[in-house]
C-alpha cells in the first residue's frame, strides 16, 4: 500500500483525485496491518513531511503518520525511538540539514502520537540534553523560535538540574544576541519580531518555574551588551527580555551593577548605549524604565564620566525615535531625563535643537490626539532646558516660534524639575556609609565656601546676588577683556547662578574686593566690608567712564589700538539699559538716595539745607521715652568722643564731581552709637505684596503684637526715630551766621529721593565709656514685611555739595536727655510727603555679642514681581507719617500680618549659611532673636515696589529665557568647564569611599539634631559649618 500511495501522490492525476484516493488510504489505518506494513507506511510518512517537494505531499505525509500511529501506537513507538530522533537532530534527514525547522515540526508531531507511551521518557532525556547543545550552536531566529515553541508545548523536554537549566537560559540569552532579521519588508520584520517574542517567552516560563536561573541569566545579559569586542554587536532583539524583568528587582540591580568594582567604565558605558539602542525595538515594555534607572543608578554613585560619555553619544539617536509612534513614549521619557540631568553644558541640549522644529510641525501636521500630549510634553522639555541655558536666541527663536502657541510651564516648574533631575540631585541608594553626594540643595541656590572667617563676605555676597535687578545689571555688561572687580563680580554671580557645585569657593573675589586693612582670617564687619566693596564698584566705574571721554590725541597714533580698549572697558557699564541719567553709576541707579538736612535756629527762624546722596541709612535704637513720643530728639551733651556724634561718610553714589554721604547715621541710643559697620546687601526679586496686604494691616496688629512682643520695637519705630526732629543745644548749639552766635536750633532730615533698594543698618553696636568696650546691643526689633518710606520732593533741588558734610559737634547723649519731651517743630512746612511702598526681601543676621567676633548669616527671599505703582496706603501701621505729627500711636506698629504669614509660608524664603543653603519662612526670620538671642538682625533690604527702573526682562535680542541676562561666551565655557572638572572630582571621591567602604566598617551618623542651637558660629572651623552642623536640613526651623 505505501507504494500506491507513493505514486499515486508523485502523479500527474488532478488533485482532487488524488486527494479522495488519499482519504480512502487514510482510513485503511483502522485494519490490522503487519509490523512490516505499519513500518513502511511510518517511513513513507516521515518522507513525505521532511522531504515532500510541494506542500500537498506534506500534507499528506501528516495525515498517514498521524492515522497509522493513533492505530497502531506500538508499531509507532518502536518506529520513533531514540536512534530515529538523534540521527535526525544531529545529521538530519537526507539532504535536509539537521538545522531546518522541519526536523522539530516532525518531532514535535511525533512526540504527540506516544505521550502515553513509557518510551517516551528516553526521548525526553535525549531532547533534555539535545536542546542544550541545540542552543548552544546559536541557532538562526525560525530555528530557534520552533525549539522554544516544542519546549513551550512539552515543558519536559527542557533541560533539568540547577547546572544544567541555568547554561540553558544563559545560552539562550547569548543566542538572542545572535539573531538578526533576513529582511526589511513589514511582513518580515513582523515574522523576526514574532519569532523574538518565542523565544524571550520561553526565557520567561523558565523564569517564573525556576527563579534561581533569573539573576544569573541576567548577569548573562549584561556580560553581552557590556563586551568591548568591536567584532561583534549584539542584536537589539535582547530588548524582548526586558518587559519580563520583574520591576520589583530594579533597586536590588542597578545597585550590584553601578557598585560592582569589576565592571570597567568602558563596559559600563557600552552596555549602557547598547540599551539605549533598545528603544528602538517595537514591543518591548519597560525598556526606558531600566534605562532611567541606570543613568540614575550611575549618578548615585557619581560615575559623571560614562553619563557624559552616553549622554553625547545616544542623545540624537534617543531623539530620532521620537518619529516613531509605537516608541515614542519611552524614548520620549529617556530623553527628558537625559536632557535635564546633563545641567553642566548645554552640548548635550544643542545636538538635538537643530532637529526640534521639524518634529514640532510633524506633531501638529498629523492631528493625532496623543501626538498633541506629546507635543505638550517636548514642549515643557524645551523650555526647561531653554531657561536653563539661555542666552542662544540665534538657536532658539526658531525654536520659540513653532512652539509659540503651546502652553508655557510656570518658572516655579520649570526651577523644580530642574533641581530634581540634576545628576547631583540623584538619591543614592548606596549603603549608609557612603558620604551623601553632595550636589546643589533642594533649593536650587548655591552656597559660598567658608575661606577662613569670612562670613561677613559670603553673607553680603549673597545679598548681592538675590539682589535680582543688581545682579541682572551685573551679567547683561560686556566686560570681556576687562580686568575690573566688576568683571570679578560678574563671574562669581554667574558661577553662583549656574554651577553644579553645592557651594562655591570666591577666592579670586575674595582676594580682589578685601579692603587692605582687614586682617586675613579674621572676623571682619560685613557692613564694613558691603560698604568698601559698593565705593569700589563706584568708583571705578567713574574712572573708566572718565577715560572713556578721553580722546586720545592724534600724535598718539601708534596707540590707537590700546586706547580703543580703554574705551570699550570704560563703555561696557553704560550698556545696562535703565531709566533716569545716564551719567549715574550702577551703584547709583540700585543703591542710591538722596537726604536733605534742615536746620532752623530757633532765635531768628533762619534756616540752612544741605543734601546729601547715601547708599544706606544707619537706624539707632530709640530709647523707651521717645517710642511713646517721637516729637523730636535732644542733643545736649558735654562730652566729645570719637565714637559718636552725628556721623556721616563719603558715599559711592553721587554723580562725577561730588561726594556724598554713603551712610547717614544718627545717635540716639541710651549710649554713644558707633558705626561699627553698615549692612550688606540681600535683596530679592521685585515684587510679592499686593493692595490687600496693606489693607489688613490695621486688623491683623494684635496677632503681630503677639508674635514679636507687645514692647518690641519695630524698624518703623527706628526710621521715625531717625527722621524725628532733633533739638540742637546746650554743648551742641548751633552757629548761626545771621544770628553771629551759637545758637538752639532745630535739625530736620528728609528723603527727597528714594533707592531701589532701601539698605537699612540697625547699629547695634555701642561703645561703653565706663568699661572702654564695644557692647551689642540684643534688643529684639520687629521687622515688617511692607514698609512705607517718606519721600519729600524738593520744589527747589539743591545741588549736593562738593565734599562730604558733617556736623563739626560731636555729642554723647544721656538718657535723660533723650527722654525729653519738647515741643513739635514750628517749621512752616506741613504737608506730608509721599509714601513709597518697600517690600522686604532679605535679612543679615549677626550671631555674636561683639563686632570683632560671631558669625554672619543671611535670609533672602525670591519676589517673583514688581508691585503696582500706585498702592493704597490705609495701613496706619505700617507707614511712616509727617515727622511734624505724632509719628506712633500708643500701640506698636503691625509689622507682621497673619495673612501675610500665612501667604509666606508657601513662598520661598531661603537661608544663606555659608555653604549651606536651605528653605526656611519668614516666621523663622522673625523669631530667630526671640529663639537665640545673641543672633539679631543687622542690615535689611527693602526692594522699592512701583518699579520704574526695573530690568527688561522680555529683551527680544537677548531671548532672557529665564528672567537672567545670557551669559557671555567665555563665562559659559568657563562654568561648563568647571562642571565638568567637579563631576570628575566627585566620582573621584565615590569610587575612592567605595574601595574605603569595602574594606573598612561603616557607622551611621544620623542626620537628626535638636533645634535649640542657633544656626551657627565662625568658630574653630573658620565658619565652615559652625557650631558643629554637619547636614543641610540643620537650619530649615
Amino acid at each position: 500500500m505505501d507504494k500506491i500511495l507513493e505514486g499515486l501522490v508523485s502523479s500527474a492525476h488532478p488533485l482532487p483525485l488524488k486527494r479522495v484516493i488519499v482519504q480512502r488510504v487514510v482510513e485503511l489505518a483502522e485494519t490490522p496491518l503487519s509490523r512490516a506494513q505499519c513500518r513502511a507506511m511510518f517511513a513513507l510518512g516521515t518522507r513525505l513531511v521532511l522531504q515532500g517537494p510541494d506542500r500537498f505531499q506534506r500534507q499528506v505525509g501528516r495525515q498517514v503518520l498521524e492515522a497509522y500511529g493513533r492505530y497502531h501506537r506500538a508499531e509507532f513507538e518502536a518506529f520513533f525511538d531514540r536512534g530515529l530522533v538523534l540521527g535526525l537532530l544531529q545529521r538530519g534527514y537526507g539532504e535536509l540539514s539537521n538545522r531546518d525547522p522541519a526536523i522539530l515540526d516532525y518531532i514535535q508531531a511525533g512526540l504527540r502520537l506516544i505521550m502515553s507511551c513509557p518510551s517516551v521518557l528516553e526521548l525526553f532525556e535525549l531532547l533534555q540534553v539535545e536542546a542544550l547543545r541545540l542552543v548552544c550552536e546559536r541557532p538562526a531566529p525560525p530555528l530557534c523560535a520552533r525549539l522554544c515553541q516544542l519546549l513551550g508545548d512539552f515543558p519536559q523536554c527542557l533541560p533539568r538540574g540547577r547546572k544544567l537549566s541555568l547554561a540553558f537560559c544563559q545560552q539562550l540569552v547569548r543566542s538572542i544576541a545572535h539573531f538578526q532579521s533576513q529582511g526589511s519588508r513589514e511582513a518580515e520584520l513582523r515574522l523576526y519580531v514574532s519569532q523574538v517574542t518565542q523565544v524571550s517567552g520561553l526565557l520567561r516560563s523558565v523564569w517564573k518555574a525556576e527563579p534561581d536561573t533569573l539573576l544569573p541569566s541576567l548577569q548573562e545579559l549584561f556580560a553581552v551588551i557590556s563586551a568591548t569586542d568591536t567584532s561583534f554587536e549584539p542584536s537589539v532583539a535582547l530588548a524582548s527580555l526586558v518587559q519580563h524583568i520583574p520591576l520589583q528587582m530594579i533597586t536590588v540591580l542597578i545597585m550590584s551593577l553601578t557598585t560592582d568594582p569589576n565592571v570597567k567604565d568602558a563596559s559600563m558605558t557600552q552596555a549602557l548605549c547598547r540599551m539605549i539602542d533598545w528603544l528602538s525595538w517595537p514591543l518591548a515594555q519597560h525598556v526606558e524604565t531600566w534605562v532611567i534607572a541606570l543613568l540614575k543608578g550611575l549618578a548615585a554613585v557619581q560615575k559623571f564620566t560614562i553619563l557624559i560619555d552616553v549622554t553625547l553619544l545616544k542623545i540624537e539617536l534617543v531623539f530620532n525615535r521620537l518619529w516613531f509612534p509605537l516608541v515614542r513614549p519611552g524614548a520620549l521619557a529617556v530623553l527628558s531625563h537625559m536632557l535635564l540631568s546633563f545641567q553642566h553644558s548645554p552640548e548635550a541640549f544643542h545636538l538635538v535643537v537643530p532637529h526640534v522644529v521639524s518634529l514640532v510641525h510633524s506633531f501638529k501636521s498629523d492631528g493625532l490626539p496623543s501626538s498633541t500630549a506629546f507635543l505638550m510634553q517636548l514642549t515643557e522639555l524645551i523650555h526647561c532646558m531653554m531657561y536653563h541655558y539661555s542666552g542662544f536666541p540665534e538657536l532658539y527663536e526658531p525654536i520659540l516660534e513653532a512652539i509659540k502657541d503651546m502652553p508655557k510651564p510656570s518658572e516655579e516648574k520649570i526651577k523644580l524639575i530642574l533641581s530634581q533631575s540634576a545628576w547631583t540631585s540623584q538619591s543614592s541608594s548606596l549603603p549608609s556609609c557612603l558620604s551623601r553626594l553632595s550636589g546643589k540643595s533642594e533649593t536650587g541656590k548655591t552656597g559660598l565656601i567658608n575661606l577662613g572667617n569670612t562670613c561677613y563676605m559670603n553673607s553680603v555676597i549673597q545679598a548681592l546676588f538675590m539682589a535680582t535687578d543688581f545682579r541682572r545689571h551685573v551679567l547683561s555688561l560686556n566686560l570681556n577683556g576687562c580686568n575690573s572687580l566688576m568683571r570679578k563680580l560678574q563671574h562669581l554671580f554667574a558661577f553662583l547662578a549656574h554651577t553644579q557645585r553645592e557651594a562655591y569657593a570666591p577666592r579670586i573675589f575674595f582676594e580682589a574686593s578685601r579692603p587692605p586693612w582687614f586682617t586675613p582670617r579674621s572676623q571682619q564687619d560685613c557692613s564694613e566690608y558691603l560698604r568698601f566693596l559698593l565705593d569700589r564698584l563706584h568708583e571705578e566705574e567713574k574712572t573708566l567712564k572718565a577715560l572713556s571721554s578721553v580722546k586720545a590725541p592724534e600724535s598718539r597714533k601708534n596707540d590707537e589700538s590700546q586706547t580703543q580698549e580703554t574705551v570699550h572697558k570704560a563703555q561696557v557699564f553704560a550698556e545696562a539699559p535703565c531709566l533716569g541719567s545716564e551719567e549715574r553709576t550702577l551703584i547709583e541707579k540700585m543703591f542710591g538716595g538722596k537726604l536733605k538736612t534742615t536746620i532752623c535756629c530757633l532765635n531768628c527762624k533762619s534756616t540752612s539745607q544741605k543734601e546729601e546722596a547715601f547708599t544706606d541709612l544707619s537706624l539707632a535704637f530709640c530709647p523707651p521715652a521717645s517710642l511713646e513720643n517721637v516729637g523730636s530728639k535732644c542733643v545736649d551733651c558735654s562730652e566729645m568722643k570719637d565714637d559718636c556724634g552725628v556721623e556721616t561718610s563719603t558715599s559711592a553714589t553721587i554723580p562725577a564731581g561730588e561726594t556724598p554721604v554713603n551712610s547717614v547715621e544718627i545717635n540716639g541710643g541710651c549710649d554713644a552709637v558707633t558705626n561699627e559697620g553698615t549692612t550688606k546687601d540681600l535683596s530679592a526679586e521685585p515684587n510679592s505684596e499686593t493692595n490687600s496686604e496693606l489693607n489688613k494691616g490695621q486688623e491683623n496688629r494684635d496677632m503681630s503684637q503677639r508674635l514679636v512682643g507687645k514692647n518690641t520695637p519695630s524698624v518703623t519705630d527706628l526710621l521715625n526715630y531717625f527722621l524725628a526732629p532733633e533739638i540742637l543745644s546746650g554743648d551742641n548749639k548751633y552757629y548761626c551766621e545771621k544770628c553771629a552766635s551759637l545758637q538752639n536750633a532745630e535739625k530736620t532730615m528728609q528723603i527727597i529721593e528714594e533707592p531701589e533698594y532701601l539698605i537699612l543698618t540697625l547699629l547695634r553696636f555701642s561703645y561703653d565709656p565706663k568699661c572702654h568696650i564695644r557692647r551689642k546691643i540684643l534688643d529684639n526689633v520687629s521687622l515688617p514685611l511692607v514698609l512705607e518710606l517718606p519721600v519729600k520732593t524738593a520744589t527747589s533741588p539743591l545741588p549736593v555739595v562738593s565734599g562730604g558734610w558733617s556736623v563739626d559737634v560731636e555729642v554723647s547723649d544721656t538718657g535723660e536727655n533723650l527722654a525729653k519731651k519738647l515741643k513739635p517743630s514750628g517749621a512752616d512746612e506741613v504737608s506730608c510727603p509721599q509714601l513709597v511702598p518697600y517690600t522686604l526681601s532679605s535679612v543679615v543676621v549677626h550671631s555674636g555679642v561683639s563686632s570683632e567676633s560671631g558669625h554672619y548669616y543671611s535670609y533672602a527671599r525670591n519676589v517673583t514681581g514688581s508691585g503696582p505703582s500706585g498702592l493704597h496706603h490705609q495701613s496706619k501701621a505700617l507707614s511712616l507719617v509727617c515727622p511734624q505729627n505724632k509719628l506712633l500711636a500708643e500701640e506698636s506698629p503691625c509689622t507682621v500680618i497673619e495673612n501675610e504669614l500665612d501667604t509666606e509660608m508657601s513662598k520661598e524664603w531661603f537661608l544663606f549659611n555659608d555653604s549651606r543653603v536651605t528653605f526656611t519662612s519668614f516666621q523663622s526670620v522673625q523669631k530667630i532673636t526671640s529663639r537665640f538671642p545673641k543672633d539679631t538682625a543687622y542690615v535689611l533690604f527693602y526692594k522699592k515696589q512701583n518699579n520704574t527702573c526695573g530690568f527688561n526682562t522680555n529683551s527680544a535680542n537677548g531671548l532672557w529665557v529665564n528672567g537672567d541676562p545670557p551669559l557671555q561666551k567665555d563665562l559659559m565655557d568657563a562654568i561648563t568647564k568647571d562642571n565638568k572638572l567637579y563631576l570628575q572630582e566627585q566620582e573621584l571621591s565615590a569610587r575612592t569611599q567605595a574601595l574605603q567602604a569595602a574594606s573598612a566598617s561603616c557607622s551611621f551618623r544620623p542626620n537628626g539634631f535638636d533645634d535649640n542651637d542657633p544656626p551657627g558660629s565662625c568658630g574653630p572651623a573658620g565658619g565652615g559649618g559652625g557650631g558643629g552642623f554637619s547636614t543641610v536640613g540643620r537650619l530649615v526651623f
